[in-house]
């Protein structure tokens, strides 16, 4: 069975992470993905965990590659005329250009829809942006902490009362935009097919955030008001609530629909005492009492460690997980089993584990194992693919160097 994207050729004008793993998406649906840098390369291409914290001496990028696998990589310095010309010449063969360049840098180099568009009718351009493409920040530079985390109210939202703002950890907002963006792509090749028209889409950090937080989102706008943050210490829903283990580490429990559990639960934790008591005998007044049964809950959940308690409370058909480390969390064997982690085997930096594209189709084998490529490997092919003369081609590869 063919590629669902086979035969679509995507040029990406990007850089950072949520238009490139939108790419890297594309490119699992088998697009032709070109991934347009910058001759020395970007910044992600040469983050290494070391520089991270990390005690690693890998030495290459992982999340890099996780967002720029399968690609072809055309390396040019669009300082250079010439440059900018050869670019175009290879949009010509392009049915969709991605890019998170801002607005004002698009019409510099003749990227903006309007000229993209009189030249290519057929053109999908998708643009990814921090604030949107219309008022007075449209041009603003933006990473997802700013305008996805912290723009949005999720930063001071997501932490105890008495506890300082969380800090974002690295492309939750950008992997989630990327899937809007693909989305909207496919969506418009879809459209292509019917009318034989292009078109822009448009997806901005800030609005993902938005979307993302859109159950408290859709309440403010109803009420004015901001929604309460979670207390642990006076959760509404004792068993919608995380608690502290006897050697330090956390589960959460999530059984929102707390009667359906409650018996099973006391069972469990070895309180069937619980069940008479008429503090608790029902959700409302296990609401009425909360700090109460919290306070008991605390006591109990600290005569045992986290392992104890999951031995206790795994098979019971309680909805339940453990607060697992992100080392734990990648050799979780229901992961293993679903594929979540395969392994590259990568001309440089040797056979290592990634993350997996976040869907499975029966019809379209898409093991995210494909190599990102190196810096500027394509760039020969590529402006020979688009017809640009020798001369140029000589000129791109020299500023390449």
């Amino acid at each position: 069975m063919p590629a669902p994207l086979e035969g679509i050729r995507v040029v990406e004008i990007a850089s950072f992470v949520a238009a490139p793993a939108c790419g890297a998406l594309l490119a699992d649906l088998g697009a032709d993905v070109i991934k347009v840098e910058v001759p020395w390369g970007e910044i992600y291409r040469h983050s290494l965990p070391r520089f991270a914290g990390y005690d690693s001496d890998f030495a290459g990028s992982p999340h890099f590659h996780m967002d720029n696998r399968g690609k072809r990589s055309l390396a040019v310095d669009l300082a250079l005329p010439q440059a900018v010309d050869a670019l175009a010449r290879v949009i010509d063969g392009a049915d969709v250009v991605l890019t998170n360049m801002l607005p004002e840098r698009q019409a510099k180099f003749g990227l903006d829809p309007e000229t993209l568009l009189e030249r290519h009718p057929h053109l999908i351009i998708a643009r990814l942006s921090g604030y949107g493409t219309e008022g007075e920040e449209a041009n603003e530079p933006a990473f997802d902490y700013s305008s996805y985390w912290a723009r949005t109210g999720l930063m001071d939202q997501l932490h105890e009362p008495d506890a300082p703002p969380p800090f974002q950890r690295p492309g939750m907002g950008d992997h989630s935009a990327s899937l809007s963006l693909a989305v909207g792509i496919l969506a418009a090749l879809r459209t292509r097919d019917r009318d034989d028209k292009g078109q822009v889409i448009d997806v901005s950090l800030q609005h993902t955030g938005f979307y993302i937080e859109g159950n408290d989102a859709a309440v403010t706008l109803v009420t004015g008001e901001s929604p309460p943050r979670h207390d642990r210490r006076e959760a509404r829903n004792p068993l919608w609530n995380h608690y502290p283990c006897g050697d330090g580490r956390w589960l959460f429990l999530v059984m929102i629909e707390s009667d359906r559990y409650w018996r099973t639960f006391i069972e469990a934790i070895g309180q069937p005492e619980l069940a008479a008591d008429e503090r608790f005998a029902s959700a409302v007044p296990r609401y009425q009492n909360s700090k109460e049964l919290i306070q008991r809950l605390d006591e109990v959940f600290a005569t045992r460690s986290l392992d104890e308690w999951t031995e206790a409370l795994s098979g019971k058909r309680l909805i339940w997980a453990p607060v697992r480390t992100v080392a734990e969390a990648v050799a979780d064997p229901q992961a293993e089993a679903n594929g979540s982690f395969p392994t590259v085997v990568h001309p440089e930096w040797g056979e290592f584990r990634t993350v997996a594209p976040p869907l499975r189709m029966s019809g379209h084998d898409m093991p995210g194992t494909a190599p990102a490529p190196a810096l500027g490997a394509d760039t020969l092919a590529l402006l020979t693919e688009a017809g640009v003369d020798d001369e140029t081609i000589a000129l791109i590869l020299a500023a390449v160097g």
